[in-house]
């Protein structure tokens, strides 16, 4: 994919405070959302590590099953590496040297099946993605908003301030901010909780946008829409996308 045809990406790019906060399942919350408004929204894992293919236990396997969209893994997440490491030590130790102009480029196909992409990044936003680019590089070269994920309990103002501050030092424009309170979330008597969120938008400037419930009742698309229209204010991020449409139009 040519700079060229990254300006016409239109979407969001879902990254978070640290790895295992919840951004698989709030990106899969979202795109099963924007699809039952009859929007053309589709999904893109650039690189992910941990699991190949094939196991079920992918995220590209998991947004598929909880969006309900009909793409093949591989084509959702171009690059897959059984290591559990950084996506750059992932490829190294697979034998794969990449560059972030072909990770972009790997998305084209996608770019160009869906009006908008909701791309879910690996880990963190200083993630090591390649030999001289992280995660931030990446949404940066973008040119799309991001959304941050973080959990909802004690220590998450730091690492959810941190990484306000290296987006905005590549001058990524950030939509909002999500609070998982699933598996990661917080403990049941974890008093930050119920003040984390108002710390976050007082010293960042960023709005929170709810938190992510628990769904203790399991996994499917009928529930991850349900605790979105209940817990996520969803409009700033149809606006954010819808933003972009107009902004092509008038280019």
């Amino acid at each position: 994919m040519s700079r060229g045809v990254a300006r016409k990406l239109r979407g969001l790019f879902v990254t978070g405070t640290d790895t295992n906060v919840g951004k698989t399942i709030v990106t899969a919350a979202i795109t099963a959302v924007l699809r039952a408004e009859g929007r053309n929204v589709g999904i893109w894992k650039p690189v992910q590590s941990g699991a190949l293919l094939g196991s079920g236990a992918t995220d590209a396997e998991r947004l598929l099953q909880w969006t309900g969209i009909r793409e093949r893994p591989g084509a959702v997440s171009p690059y897959t590496f059984e290591a559990p490491l950084a996506p750059l030590l992932a490829a190294q130790k697979a034998g794969l040297s990449l560059t972030l102009q072909e990770v972009i480029a790997a998305g084209e196909p996608l770019v160009r099946r869906y009006e908008s992409l909701l791309i879910e990044g690996a880990g963190g936003v200083a993630v090591p993605l390649t030999a001289d680019a992280l995660v931030a590089d990446l949404i940066a070269e973008l040119r799309i908003p991001a959304l941050i994920v973080a959990r909802s309990g004690l220590g998450t103002i730091n690492h959810t301030l941190l990484t306000v501050s290296y987006l905005r030092q590549l001058k990524v424009p950030i939509t909002g901010i999500i609070l998982n309170d699933g598996e990661c979330g917080a403990g049941k008597d974890d008093p930050s909780v119920a003040s984390n969120a108002e710390q976050i938008e007082r010293y960042s400037g960023i709005p929170v946008l709810g938190r992510f419930p628990r769904l203790p009742g399991g996994t499917d698309r009928e529930a991850l829409v349900n605790a979105v229209c209940q817990k996520i204010r969803i409009a700033p991020i149809r606006e954010a996308i819808e933003m972009q449409s107009k902004e092509d139009e008038r280019g």
